[in-house]
């Protein structure tokens, strides 16, 4: 089940950014592809000794670590490189619709922007999708099936609701999806408790200030535990509970939102800094799930209980499920 919805989330991602996914591409390309993703999110996950020690940089090169940072940026800028020259070319077959790099380089053509688009920009923005995008997406995935398979209550009353809107359909569109506020709360509800970043990306002072009586020098990288402020018992009734209703009965949290006006639910950040991709990354979530949870009825393997599946987690700065969720799909009767 994992792999499947990374291999989902990529697929759509890849298709939203570039027009085409690399699963067809053959076996090169379509190894090469999730090859490189990986090796990018494990150097996000490394600690680098000279980010808080500076001039301890040889450790970091001793560790092999410039090495693999300077053969994955070469790999990924030839990689943005032939996607750029691809839809560059004046014959190339393509659909009517713009996708994102179509966007930017018409962007860049047009010189409509009080800055220079420059195709290192285009790159760097293609990464921040792809990276971003594909890894957060598919985590949140992950651990949304996870939590209805360990509450069946939420699972039957979420299905209930997509297939009393969605009867007799092939599939459910992006139209469909403004009927199914319990499966928006279930979706709100995994963001709170097993948010992708539950550190958020680290930020850095960029001059001396006071926060809460603490003097934060400048140059100093800070880290916001959302994962701790999502689960504070300040805030929240039963924290610990995976319980969707709390955003839908009349109360305090009912009217806490995930669009950074709220601090104690920052699944995207907040601020000036909150994730671009916000809107993109919960219409994904809610149209696939709502997919997902209408066509097929999900149970564990033969042997396997609810109370076996673990919440252990891999390091790093998404938040992965350290062992793979395995689910069997079934087509309602």
């Amino acid at each position: 089940m994992s792999e499947v919805l990374i291999s989902l989330a990529s697929s759509l991602i890849c298709n939203i950014a570039f027009g085409k996914t690399f699963e067809n591409e053959g076996p090169e390309s379509s190894s090469r592809f999730p090859e490189m993703l990986h090796e990018f999110q494990a150097l996000l996950a490394e600690t680098f000794v000279a980010d808080y020690i500076p001039f301890t940089g040889w450790i970091d090169k001793a560790r092999g670590l410039h090495g693999r940072l300077d053969k994955i940026y070469k790999e990924f800028d030839k990689f943005y490189q032939e996607i750029i020259d691809e839809h560059l070319d004046p014959n190339r077959e393509h659909g009517d619709e713009e996708v994102i790099v179509d966007v930017l380089l018409r962007l860049k053509k047009e010189r409509s922007l009080p800055f220079d688009i420059t195709f290192d920009l285009i790159k760097g923005v293609l990464m921040d999708m792809l990276v971003a995008a594909t890894d957060t997406s598919s985590a949140t995935l992950i651990w949304f099936m996870l939590a209805l398979i360990k509450n069946p209550r939420v699972m039957k009353k979420v299905q209930e609701e997509i297939r009393s809107v969605g009867r007799k359909k092939d599939f459910i569109n992006e139209d469909d999806i403004k009927n199914f506020p319990y499966l928006k709360a279930a979706i709100k509800e995994t963001l709170r408790m097993n948010l992708p970043s539950p550190l958020l990306v680290q930020r850095e002072a960029r001059e001396k200030c006071t926060l809460s009586g603490y003097e934060i020098p400048a140059k100093t990288i800070l880290y916001v535990n959302a994962w701790a402020i999502q689960r504070d018992p300040n805030f929240w009734k039963n924290p610990d509970e995976f319980y969707p209703e709390r955003f839908l009965e009349s109360s305090l949290e009912s009217s806490i939102n995930f669009t950074g006006q709220d601090f104690e639910l920052i699944p995207f950040g907040a601020g000036r800094r909150i994730c671009p991709g916000i809107t993109m990354g919960v219409a994904f979530l809610e149209l696939v799930l709502a997919n997902l949870l209408y066509s097929f009825d999900w149970g564990l393997p033969d042997g396997l209980k609810k109370e076996d599946i673990d919440y252990e987690m891999l390091p790093g700065i998404t938040q992965h499920k350290k062992n793979p969720l395995c689910l069997v799909a079934k087509i309602p009767m």
